[in-house]
């Protein structure tokens, strides 16, 4: 199937933002791949200081997703699409930029370049890793077992690496191998939904799973959106 063509003021917002924000040296499968080993090395690491884990220890890598879905669900519904005070770069780089950059009419990136509007900067994962996976690790490592400390890391970088390798799979070119899994589709089709401008500020805010989309009542659906039948 041919790519539908990148609207005229989309293209032209690409335009201008690659020339004003992204640098010469930026090299976007540099910065794949940057994220990507340094989240499968914080994993495979984690995991293998666990010894005897018990099956109640466990337990805490379900509890960990569902608690990192909701907060990527609030932090996306939250201050990534209102501006609140001290976070209106989180606005200003979701709602203002990437939603700019990409429509539900064009959701593929054109070059290794626009990595930059998809990924999370690097430096946004090595706070994530110094500010929030290691001081709660470490408060699970004193108050419960050191497997749970071990899990709790390895669960939240496996969940911040599942988001950003989730949402890079929904602006993948549409003739990409991933594009034919159907759990692929559906996160690609869920994700188009939530970049049509009607629809950003309501539905969809889940990128990995809709867990909490679905439960809060913010998964879209065909349904939804018909008017009530007349009475």
């Amino acid at each position: 199937m041919e790519p539908r063509p990148v609207p005229r003021q989309v293209q032209a917002f690409r335009e201008e933002y690659r020339a004003r924000l992204i640098g010469p040296g930026y090299q976007g499968w540099a910065h794949f791949a940057f994220t990507s080993l340094v989240c499968l090395t914080g994993i495979v690491l984690a995991v293998a200081q666990l010894e005897s884990v018990r099956p109640w220890e466990l337990l805490e890598v379900p509890g960990v997703f569902i608690l990192a879905n909701g907060v990527e669900f609030l932090g996306h519904r939250g201050p990534m699409h209102h501006k609140r005070r001290g976070l209106g770069l989180l606005f200003e780089r979701h709602t203002a930029q990437h939603h700019r950059f990409f429509t539900h009419e064009a959701m593929a990136y054109d070059s290794p370049r626009d990595f930059k509007m998809v990924l999370f900067p690097p430096v946004l994962l090595l706070f994530f890793l110094g500010a929030v996976a290691a001081p709660l690790g470490a408060l699970c490592f004193l108050l419960i077992s050191a497997n749970a400390g071990w899990l709790f890391v390895a669960s939240a970088v496996a969940y911040y690496l599942a988001y950003e390798w989730v949402h890079f799979s929904t602006h993948l070119l549409n003739g990409h191998w991933s594009t034919r899994l159907p759990v692929v589709r559906f996160l690609r089709r869920h994700h188009q939904v939530h970049h049509d401008p009607s629809r950003m500020g309501r539905h969809n805010f889940n990128i990995t799973f809709p867990l909490a989309d679905w439960l809060v009542g913010t998964l879209w659906s065909r349904e939804r959106e018909k008017p009530p039948s007349a009475g």
